[in-house]
C-alpha cells in the first residue's frame, strides 16, 4: 500500500506530505482546489509524462516521493529484479521523481538511477489510475478485445503468447516472400553483374597475401645495381686487409702478452675474439647474399603487370587482395541464391502457406477460450451492476471474426490478422428486460458507463494485484440511490486494495475510511494548495459544506452527522 506521499513545487503545490491508511480514501474540495494535482503526482510517480509546465512558477525543479509497503510476495518484487534494481522486500519501497525546467526528469528506485521506461514497469504494478475520460474508452469497440485480454489473461495469456509466436514467424516469412517476388528485375540485373565480377576475379588466380609479397619483390627487383654495389663494396672491406686480417692480427698480438696480465688483458681478448668471429660470419652471410641478388628485368616487368592487375581489382571490389576475395565469396553466396530464386521462392511458399496454418489453428483456439472468457466476464459484470444499481441490465462480450476485404481467406471470409488474433470484441448491453443487446454508444448514459467500468475495474482488482486504485470523479453522471451504490462498491473494493477517490458527492465522501481536504490559499501573493487529513468533526463540516454549499446550518450539520453514522453502519 501507499504508505506517504510527498510533493514539492508541483503546479500551485508549494509543499505538501501526506500519511495514507488502508482502506478507502476521498479527496474533496472546491473545484480547482488542486485535488487533481495529487493524482498527477501519483500518475509521475508511476512513470506517466512529464512537462516543465508542471513545475511551480519561480522554481528550479518539481519533486515528489512515494513510499510503498509491500508484501515480499507481491510481482513487483520479481519485477524489481528482472530489472537489475536491488531491493529487500522487507524493507520500504521509495520511489522519487524530479523534473526540472528544461523538460527532464531524473527518477530513483530505493535510491538507484533508473529510466522512464524501467519506472513506467515498477508503476504499473503499484498504482492504476481511472481518469474522468477514462470510461469513454468503452464506447471505443477497438479496446474492447484488449479488456477481456487483460480480464482472462491467466487463459487466454498463454494461448496468445503461442499465437503471436507462429504470427511473428508467419509474418517474417511473407516480408521475406514478398521482398523476393518484388525484386526479380533488379535481380536479374545482379545476377548479370555478378557474374561479371565472379569472372573476372576468378580469372585473376588471386592468392592471400599475394599483393604484399608482390611489392615487396618489387622494391628489390627496381634496387638490385645499387644493392649489388653495396653488398660487394661492405663483403671486399670486411674480407680485406683493414677488415677481418687486421682484426686477426690485432687479436694476436694482445694474446701474445695476455700472459703478462691476465685479469686486465683477458677480457679483451674475449671481445676481440667474439668480434672476430661475428664480422667473419656476417662476411659469409654477405657473400652468399650476393649470389641471390638477382638482374631480372623481365620478372621485374612481370611483377609490375601483376600488381597493376591487383590495383585495378582493387579500385573495384576492395582495398586488398584479402578483401577482393571476401567480396568474391559473398557474391559468390548472393549469385548461387539468384540463380536459384524460382526454387527459393516455391520454398518460401511452402514455409509461408505451413505457418499460415498453425497460425489458423492458433487462432480458433485463441477464439475459443477468449469465448469463455467473454461468458465468465459477463456473468461477473452484471453481478457487479446488480449492486451499482443496474440489476436489470444483461451485457455480452460479442466475439466474432475481424473482417476484413483485403485480409486472408479463412472459412468462407475476409479475415484479417493481426498480433491480436483473429478477433473483434464488443460490449453490448441491454438496460431493461425485453429490450435487445446493442453498442455501448448507442444506449448507455454517461453514469452508466461509469458504473460499468467501475464494475470492471473491480473485477480486474481481483486479478491483477495493484495495491493503489484511484479513481478521479467515478461518480460523473450519477446521483442518488445510483451515487450510494458506487460509494458502497468503492469501499467494498477498498477490502482488497488501497482505494482513493477524488469526489464532489457526499453519498461517496462519507463511505470513506478516510477523507482529506484540498484547500487552495494565497499567502504573500502567492496561491498555495493545501492537503488537511479531516477528524470526525472536519468530516462532517466538510459534509455539511458537500451538501448545503457555501451556507452551513444546523440541519446540513446534522444531515452529515446522519450521513456518516449510516455509513457506519453499512461499513460495520
Amino acid at each position: 500500500m501507499l504508505v506517504t506521499l510527498s510533493i514539492r513545487n508541483l503546479a500551485v503545490v508549494e509543499e505538501v506530505d501526506v500519511v495514507f491508511h488502508p482502506g478507502f480514501h476521498v479527496l474533496s474540495g472546491e473545484t480547482g482546489a488542486g485535488k487533481s494535482i495529487i493524482i498527477d503526482a501519483l500518475g509521475l510517480i508511476a512513470g506517466g509524462r512529464s512537462s516543465a509546465d508542471l513545475i511551480r512558477y519561480g522554481c528550479d525543479k518539481a519533486e515528489m516521493e512515494a513510499l510503498f509497503e509491500m508484501e515480499p510476495t507481491h510481482p513487483v518484487w520479481s519485477t524489481l529484479e528482472q530489472l537489475g534494481i536491488h531491493c529487500e522486500p522487507e524493507e520500504h519501497l521509495v520511489i522519487r521523481r524530479e523534473l526540472n525546467t528544461q523538460g527532464k526528469s531524473t527518477s530513483r528506485i530505493n535510491g538507484q538511477l533508473v529510466n522512464l521506461t524501467m519506472l513506467r514497469e515498477v508503476g504499473e504494478k503499484l498504482i492504476n489510475i481511472h481518469g474522468q475520460h477514462e470510461h469513454q474508452s468503452l464506447l471505443r469497440a477497438e479496446s474492447h478485445l484488449g479488456l477481456l485480454d487483460t480480464y482472462g489473461s491467466e487463459v487466454i495469456g498463454p494461448v496468445k503468447a503461442k499465437y503471436q509466436e507462429r504470427y511473428s514467424k508467419f509474418i517474417a516469412a511473407e516480408k521475406e516472400l514478398r521482398a523476393l517476388q518484388e525484386s526479380s528485375q533488379r535481380a536479374y540485373q545482379l545476377l548479370d553483374m555478378y557474374r561479371f565480377q565472379l569472372e573476372e576475379i576468378a580469372a585473376a588466380s588471386l592468392t592471400r597475401g599475394e599483393d604484399e609479397l608482390l611489392g615487396e619483390e618489387r622494391v628489390k627487383l627496381s634496387h638490385s645495381e645499387k644493392m649489388m654495389d653495396s653488398v660487394v663494396g661492405a663483403y671486399e672491406l670486411l674480407s680485406g686487409q683493414k677488415g677481418l686480417e687486421a682484426v686477426s692480427l690485432a687479436l694476436s698480438r694482445i694474446e701474445d702478452i695476455s700472459g703478462y696480465d691476465s685479469k686486465g688483458l683477458q677480457p679483451i681478448v674475449e671481445q676481440l675474439q667474439s668480434a672476430f668471429y661475428q664480422l667473419e660470419d656476417a662476411t659469409f652471410q654477405l657473400r652468399d647474399y650476393r649470389e641471390r641478388i638477382e638482374f631480372n628485368p623481365g620478372r621485374l616487368e612481370e611483377v609490375e603487370q601483376r600488381l597493376n592487375l591487383i590495383s585495378g581489382l582493387r579500385r573495384k571490389y576492395g582495398d586488398s587482395v584479402e578483401l577482393i576475395l571476401n567480396y568474391y565469396e559473398q557474391i559468390s553466396h548472393e549469385t548461387d541464391q539468384l540463380e536459384n530464386k524460382d526454387e527459393r521462392l516455391e520454398k518460401l511458399r511452402s514455409e509461408r502457406d505451413k505457418l499460415l496454418v498453425l497460425v489458423m489453428e492458433s487462432a480458433e483456439e485463441l477464439s475459443k477460450v477468449r469465448k469463455q472468457c467473454a461468458e465468465e466476464l459477463a456473468a461477473q459484470v452484471e453481478s457487479e451492476l446488480k449492486d451499482l444499481q443496474m440489476e436489470r441490465t444483461s451485457l455480452r462480450v460479442q466475439i466474432v471474426p475481424a473482417e476484413d476485404p483485403k485480409g486472408i481467406e479463412w472459412n468462407g471470409r475476409r479475415i484479417r490478422f493481426s498480433r491480436q488474433g483473429a478477433d473483434s470484441a464488443e460490449f453490448l448491453i441491454s438496460p431493461n428486460p425485453g429490450e435487445p443487446l446493442r453498442p455501448l454508444g448507442k444506449i448507455a448514459s454517461g453514469g452508466e458507463l461509469s458504473r460499468i467500468m467501475l464494475a470492471m475495474k473491480s473485477i480486474f482488482a481481483r486479478h491483477d494485484r495493484i495495491p493503489v486504485l484511484i479513481f478521479d470523479e467515478v461518480d460523473t453522471g450519477v446521483s442518488g440511490r445510483a451515487a450510494q451504490s458506487i460509494a458502497e462498491k468503492l469501499h467494498r473494493l477498498s477490502s482488497t486494495c488501497q482505494v482513493f477517490s477524488i469526489t464532489h458527492l457526499p453519498q461517496v465522501a462519507c463511505m470513506a475510511d478516510h477523507q482529506y481536504l484540498i484547500e487552495k490559499h494565497v499567502y504573500d501573493g502567492r496561491t498555495m494548495t493545501q492537503v488537511e487529513s479531516l477528524s470526525q468533526e472536519g468530516r462532517v463540516k466538510e459534509l455539511a459544506r458537500m451538501l448545503g454549499g457555501v451556507e452551513i446550518t444546523e440541519k446540513t450539520l446534522h444531515h452529515a452527522q446522519e450521513m456518516l453514522n449510516l455509513a457506519e453502519a453499512k461499513k460495520g
